[in-house]
């Protein structure tokens, strides 16, 4: 009896321990052993220019959003070299094809398009000349350079040089038009010495600066270039933090200040930190500012002045607009370029409501060549400027 007592009460201690173990097993919330934790830098292709000489050097860098703010730079005083702590790597964003202008452009084209329907099969008289002037204003090419392609084609026709024929004057207009951006090239120039490219983007508020910059820091990303964003927009929060989004779509590093720290600051410890981690490219945002307010344009000037000091290489200031803005766009570039000495044109939001011959305007007023244009929301819709393709586009 007392043998058949001890067997039951083993049983019994053996049940209870099962069970504790299965629960124990099934329960989400019971500790568990910590994981091992590491960093790995993003990758590059073989032989690219994100090449860096060790693992440690090549992971992206990101200033503490809660960092004292940065001391203000001078032309006399720049601060020392800072260094900021690594954050986590990700993969670079993956590109698409590259979309075609003219399924982009539809407002543009239909704009042009139901004009120039209605030039052809008729005879070429002033009032064809009348239509042409409508429509080329209406496209927000602006008055002085439509006054100017006009008067060329009318002294095309009169000399004989082009035929009395709405097909032969067509021609000769979308060749008028070709011939805006002769010479210009839409490729971004690099530096040439030992020091890192600085590309810097400035421009009113409103107008994509900052989701620019995080498109092209994920096309250069993966071509293979070692990328530094320069959050430079310190007065707007959001800005940085979308940068930091951008940055970590693009496995680029980041160096940010404290919300109001000097901008020119911020980009001077991003060039510094470029230098020393020997990456190819710094992309430079710069606060959205008021074209008419004469301090922040100063301020803007001192940021520049900045970008180019060594071993930093200044090789492109682009200035950033809407061309949803028409010739207000235009009276935005005339004040940066007096400012800051603009170098090239990125042209945002072309495709659905803009009209799109702000970009003639621009370019025949101003002299400045279109770089970029975005044509879209995706990284893939920020695409290099073709005059011929833009002018087929709006031809249909």
């Amino acid at each position: 009896m007392l043998a058949l007592i001890i067997v039951i009460v083993v049983l019994a201690l053996v049940a209870v321990t099962s069970v504790t173990f299965v629960v124990r097993s099934r329960r989400p919330d019971l500790p568990r052993p910590p994981e091992p934790r590491g960093l790995r830098p993003p990758s590059s292709p073989p032989g690219s220019r994100a090449a860096a000489p060790d693992a440690a050097d090549s992971r992206p860098v990101v200033a503490a959003p809660g960092s004292p703010a940065s001391p203000v730079a001078t032309d006399s005083d720049i601060p020392a070299d800072s260094t900021a702590p690594a954050g986590p790597a990700v993969e670079t964003a993956a590109l698409g094809e590259r979309p075609a202008l003219r399924d982009r452009l539809g407002r543009a084209r239909a704009l042009l398009g139901g004009y120039l329907d209605g030039i052809r099969g008729k005879n070429v008289d002033d009032s064809t000349f009348e239509d042409l002037e409508e429509a080329l204003i209406l496209a927000d090419v602006g008055v002085a350079t439509t006054t100017k392609v006009l008067d060329d084609l009318r002294a095309k026709v009169r000399s004989g040089e082009i035929d009395e024929t709405p097909e032969a004057l067509l021609a000769g207009l979308r060749s008028d038009l070709e011939a805006i951006f002769a010479g210009d090239h839409a490729e971004l120039a690099r530096g040439t010495g030992e020091g890192p490219t600085v590309w810097l983007f400035v421009g009113v508020n409103g107008v994509g600066k900052t989701t620019t910059i995080g498109k092209l820091a994920a096309r250069e990303a993966a071509e293979g270039a070692a990328v530094v964003l320069a959050a430079g927009d310190t007065f707007r929060a959001a800005a940085g933090e979308q940068l930091e989004t951008w940055a970590e779509r693009s496995s680029a590093a980041i160096i940010r200040g404290s919300e109001g720290a000097d901008p020119s600051s911020v980009i001077f410890d991003a060039v510094q930190h470029a230098a020393a981690r020997k990456a190819d490219l710094v992309l430079a945002d710069t606060a959205g500012r008021l074209h008419t307010k004469v301090n922040l344009m100063d301020e803007l000037r001192k940021v520049r002045r900045i970008a180019d000091r060594p071993p930093g290489q200044l090789t492109e200031v682009l200035l950033v607009l809407d061309a949803t803005t028409g010739q207000n766009g235009l009276v935005q570039a005339k004040q940066f370029t007096e400012a800051v000495g603009v170098t090239g044109i990125v042209l945002t939001k072309l495709d659905g409501t803009a009209k799109g011959g702000v970009v003639l305007a621009v370019r025949s007023e101003l002299g400045l060549p279109i770089k970029l244009v975005g044509v879209g929301e995706s990284i893939e819709d920020l695409v290099e400027f073709d005059p011929s393709e833009f002018v087929a586009a709006l031809f249909g």
